[in-house]
């Protein structure tokens, strides 16, 4: 199931773009919960097909490419509940999701900051964490979608606990018996011994020990400007990053079009493309597909 995301984005486009590969159609049986009318129409300019199965949700009619509206944001939310809909309900297995705009969610009068927020409200969780997965580097975040002041303050031993179990249920998910997980401090070097900060000595070293006893293959705080190199090269299968920043940065530069962003916690799988609306070349046909493609194929060979 893949909702289209914001239709004043690149949602749309990337999603027609994504279907239109033969190896991607291959994957699974996808089905596109968007405006059937916009969809089409955006695959006609690019001379692409039409989306074959298009399950209708959302009005994207006074919708214009590039505009932040509240029209926007009412379409690409109901997009994304028909389609958790539909998961739920066993219609379909899982869930992928095109970018939405947070400020068309606020101009809709939505109190979600983003996909992660909106899908725990939708199937009342309490606890969801943000992992991204690219060719080189799966980084599990402790915080995402707040202010730095108030990702540090969240960098409690219980909430760096939680997010590393998650990690673990979630790596096996993805295929990997007994994931190596590797924890990066929240200070420069870690905090060298508190001399930098003591959030690792108060928090975060308590709650990788808290793991480890268990049975979680588990290390840190590492300094995180050393860590990232030595997941890219194969130390570690996955990292917790304390804040959002500190973990996209890696996986972007690592590989833009290739990060996919899952969803931990919920009740069924959700991946996402791992970028945004891309307002500024919305409706100009050059948005790039492949992370649409990617967030396709994890859904579809994840078990």
């Amino acid at each position: 199931m893949i909702s289209a995301g914001d239709p004043a984005g690149i949602g749309p486009e990337v999603t027609v773009k994504a279907l239109a590969q033969p190896e991607v159609r291959e994957l699974a049986d996808l089905v596109v919960a968007g405006d059937p009318a916009q969809l089409a129409a955006v695959a006609r300019s690019l001379g692409l097909p039409v989306p074959e199965r298009v399950e209708p949700a959302g009005d994207a009619g006074a919708v214009e490419p590039g505009r932040v509206s509240a029209a926007g944001g009412e379409a690409a939310v109901a997009a994304v509940k028909r389609a958790v809909e539909l998961v739920r309900s066993g219609d379909a297995s899982a869930l992928v999701t095109g970018p939405i705009n947070k400020e068309a969610l606020r101009a809709a009068g939505y109190p979600w900051p983003g996909h992660t927020e909106m899908l725990a409200d939708l199937c009342a969780v309490a606890e969801v964490r943000m992992l991204l997965v690219g060719e080189r580097l799966r980084v599990c975040h402790v915080t995402t979608h707040r202010s730095l002041r108030s990702a540090i303050e969240a960098a409690t031993r219980a909430r760096v606990l939680e997010t590393i179990r998650m990690t673990a249920t979630g790596g096996r998910r993805l295929g990997f018996e007994t994931p190596r997980i590797g924890v990066a401090g929240l200070n420069p070097h870690a905090g060298e011994g508190g001399l930098f900060g003591d959030e690792e000595l108060r928090e975060i070293a308590p709650a990788v020990a808290d793991a480890q006893a268990e049975g979680i293959d588990v290390s840190g705080p590492w300094p995180a400007d050393t860590l990232f190199w030595r997941a890219a090269n194969g130390e570690f299968d996955f990292v917790v990053a304390m804040y959002h920043d500190q973990g996209h940065v890696p996986v972007k530069l690592a590989g833009f079009d290739e990060g996919v962003n899952v969803t931990l916690g919920l009740p069924f799988l959700r991946t996402s493309v791992d970028h945004g609306t891309a307002f500024d070349i919305a409706g100009r046909g050059i948005a790039r597909w492949q992370s649409m493609a990617a967030a396709i194929r994890v859904a579809a060979l994840t078990r």
